[in-house]
């Protein structure tokens, strides 16, 4: 199964080049932080927005419409198990559609136990035909180069290439985005064993720059793996809880080992733990 949207056939893979086309992630609260994207990263840049307890449904299609309106493009996060029943996400879809232009979303399963309402995956929102209704062209879902601590290496690919097929099914394009790691040895072999089966493009997830007792502690949250070992690669120490860390190191790492004719098109998408200034600050300074 392939799918060849937006698919580069080759790249030189230097940090500047690696940085080209990247993505960010945004929260609903950051609508008013906007503005100081400008000037850091590319005009038209994806922002993603995410779906997050605690925010209404008006504060994620207002920050839609900032990224937009600040020359960006708008890439709301759906959370399946998050939606209350249909007609939620018909209505959010709508305003998102009349309010923001949006043409893509990133879809996940939302990480609460039980569902709110129907949707009880990724895939279930995807096969209920309301993307396509309401004109979504592209869609995001997730990857795992590190495993999930909540679900089996078997489970993760077979949902991934479940979604895929749905995707095809609807003549919709779609992009995998990663979580965020310290180390580029998984991600090299999960590549490559994705692109066994399909080159869909691919964004890596990278942390910006934050403090390291933060970086550990989001870490922990999404089950990525920290050793001392792999910390020291980056010259950083699991003892230096009060020092802060960029993620130069881990995107020269890739940059030298990415290879497009093995590893297809790979983009970079930014997590701001440290602040959304900070890692677009990084960002204008690198590219």
């Amino acid at each position: 199964m392939r799918n060849n949207a937006n698919l580069r056939a080759a790249r030189p893979c230097g940090t500047a080049d690696l940085l080209q086309g990247l993505s960010i992630e945004i929260t609903a609260k950051d609508h008013d932080k906007i503005d100081l994207l400008r000037g850091r990263i590319p005009d038209h840049s994806p922002v993603s927005i995410t779906f997050l307890p605690g925010e209404d449904f008006d504060s994620r299609v207002l920050a839609a419409r900032r990224v937009r309106d600040a020359g960006f493009t708008p890439v709301p996060h759906i959370s399946a198990r998050r939606l209350r029943s249909a007609g939620e996400l018909d209505s959010f879809l709508g305003a998102l559609t009349d309010g923001a232009s949006v043409d893509r979303v990133f879809v996940v399963a939302g990480d609460i136990a039980e569902p709110a309402g129907p949707f009880g995956d990724a895939l279930a929102v995807i096969r209920s035909g309301a993307l396509v209704r309401h004109g979504i062209e592209q869609v995001g879902i997730a990857g795992y180069p590190e495993g999930h601590p909540d679900i089996s290496k078997a489970a993760l690919a077979g949902a991934l290439f479940d979604k895929l097929e749905a995707l095809e099914a609807a003549g919709q394009s779609g992009w995998i985005a990663t979580q965020f790691g310290f180390d580029a040895d998984p991600v090299i072999d999960w590549l490559t064993a994705l692109r066994d089966r399909t080159d869909i493009p691919v964004r890596i997830g990278i942390a910006g720059p934050a403090s390291i007792k933060a970086l550990i502690r989001f870490a922990a949250r999404c089950g990525v793996g920290v050793s001392a070992k792999v910390m020291a690669k980056y010259g950083l120490s699991l003892t230096q809880l009060l020092g802060s860390a960029g993620p130069g190191p881990l995107i020269e790492e890739l940059a030298d080992r990415l290879e497009p004719e093995i590893h297809g098109d790979v983009r970079l998408h930014f997590y701001p733990f440290g602040g959304l200034e900070k890692t677009a600050d990084w960002v204008a300074t690198h590219s």
